[in-house]
């Protein structure tokens, strides 16, 4: 289920946007406002943001040239009042991806969302194999070795370590790892996180109380140590 971002400072675009995406199996998050959905993005991940440009606080423009700068590839979709040729090369030219004026229709929306969905995928593979000092881990295939010595990790802990590998050093959040490992109905707490954090540091660190490899980012969540 991918996630998507909406950084709009007007509650009904919001909603109707979340609303939309939500009928179509994916999961919108929210910020109203540039300070805020800025933030989010950092801290989420997600998989494609829409962005409105006229917004206090941050505008659009401000919010894609500081995501570029921090390295992140993110899909940016822009939405905006503004048609003006010279609005849109801003736009673009702050690192979105793609530009829909407004007002726009449904089905336009949902086939940009799409094409930038698609184009990311494309550019993303996944890690299927990790090698954690002694430990082999083979994602695909949920196998992992010390050694000849197979080390048994649950379903739960293979995704999170998928998961952290996806993220390529960056910290992913509890709530990141609640949505996409248990799923955001499941209702578990940020301390199942913790839990099984603990546990896969328990079978694959030489040192479970001071792990090379599964860091603590305080205030955030975990990283896997590259």
């Amino acid at each position: 289920m991918e996630r998507i971002l909406i950084i709009e400072d007007e509650t009904p675009m919001r909603t109707a946007l979340a609303d939309v995406l939500n009928g179509e199996g994916y999961r919108p998050l929210t910020a109203a406002d540039g300070e805020i959905g800025l933030r989010k993005a950092v801290a989420e991940k997600p998989d494609l943001i829409l962005l409105d440009v006229m917004m206090p606080k941050l505008d659009g423009f401000a919010v894609c040239a500081e995501l570029r700068r921090l390295g992140h590839a993110v899909p940016v979709l822009m939405l905006t009042a503004k048609g003006q040729i010279e609005d849109r090369v801003t736009g673009l030219d702050a690192g979105a991806d793609d530009y829909l004026v407004k007002p726009f229709s449904t089905e336009e929306l949902l086939a940009r969302v799409r094409a930038l969905l698609r184009r990311s995928q494309r550019k993303t593979k996944s890690p299927t194999k990790l090698k954690l000092g002694d430990v082999e881990i083979d994602l695909a295939r949920q196998t992992a070795l010390r050694g000849r010595r197979p080390i048994h990790l649950t379903a739960k802990e293979f995704a999170m370590l998928r998961l952290l590998a996806e993220a390529a050093g960056e910290p992913v959040s509890r709530e990141r790892f609640l949505d996409v490992v248990w799923g955001y109905a499941a209702f578990p707490t940020t301390r199942t996180v913790d839990t099984h954090i603990a546990s896969l540091r328990s079978k694959l660190e030489r040192n479970p109380d001071a792990p090379r490899w599964l860091k603590t980012v305080h205030g955030v969540g975990y990283k896997l140590e590259p």
